[in-house]
């Protein structure tokens, strides 16, 4: 399956979720009850794998990859000592686009990506041009220089809301650390892990 790109408002919408997790999808900061549509149908009760399926569909597009990169995510994170959801969502945060994001450096995740796409992003120094590249802990990211005048990045800071704190920025600077990896407690409370743990264990062995 392909990454997703149509509008993220109807998504966000069709699952009652704010993929961009700050709820500037809704109108007035209220979810509606009907589905995309001129009319819209009443939302129903899901069944046990419907619920599954849509909470997993909702953190895919809102961490906006495709379900190949998401199935292989969560097949890591199953392997790895601990709890598989709480770990699966730390790789998931871990990623060079997300911190992008979470820096403040671009609005959306998608914009995140299309300045790592770009080569417009060094870690320790180095460009880094792939999006899914994993960062460690202490990991330093920085805007390239041709960049640092750029007035989309400049408006992103300014209007910044991330108060996340497993990661350090200077703004003045334009560098960020990742300090830390999250704790389960630090992210989206609204994501029910162990539904998508429950989707992909019928699939993964």
């Amino acid at each position: 399956m392909s990454r997703y790109t149509e509008s993220i408002f109807k998504k966000s919408r069709r699952y009652g979720f704010s993929i961009l997790e700050n709820g500037k999808e809704f109108s007035k900061g209220k979810k509606r009850t009907t589905a995309p549509g001129q009319h819209g149908a009443k939302k129903t009760k899901l069944s046990g794998y419907g619920s599954q399926l849509q909470e997993k569909q909702k953190v895919r597009f809102m961490y906006g990859i495709n379900e190949r990169q998401f199935r292989n995510t969560f097949a890591k994170a199953k392997k790895m000592h601990g709890v598989t959801g709480t770990n699966f969502l730390i790789l998931l945060e871990s990623r060079l686009d997300n911190i992008v994001y979470r820096l403040g450096f671009a609005m959306t995740r998608q914009g995140a990506r299309q300045l790592v796409n770009h080569g417009h992003i060094l870690v320790n120094g180095k460009k880094i041009d792939i999006p899914s590249y994993q960062l460690q802990p202490n990991d330093v990211l920085e805007i390239k220089e041709s960049m640092k005048k750029n007035d989309k990045i400049a408006e992103a800071l300014q209007n910044n809301e991330s108060t996340v704190e497993f990661v350090k920025i200077d703004k003045k600077t334009l560098k960020g650390t990742f300090v830390r990896l999250p704790e389960r407690q630090e992210l989206n409370q609204e994501i029910n892990d162990a539904l998508i743990v429950e989707w992909y264990n019928r699939l993964i062995k």
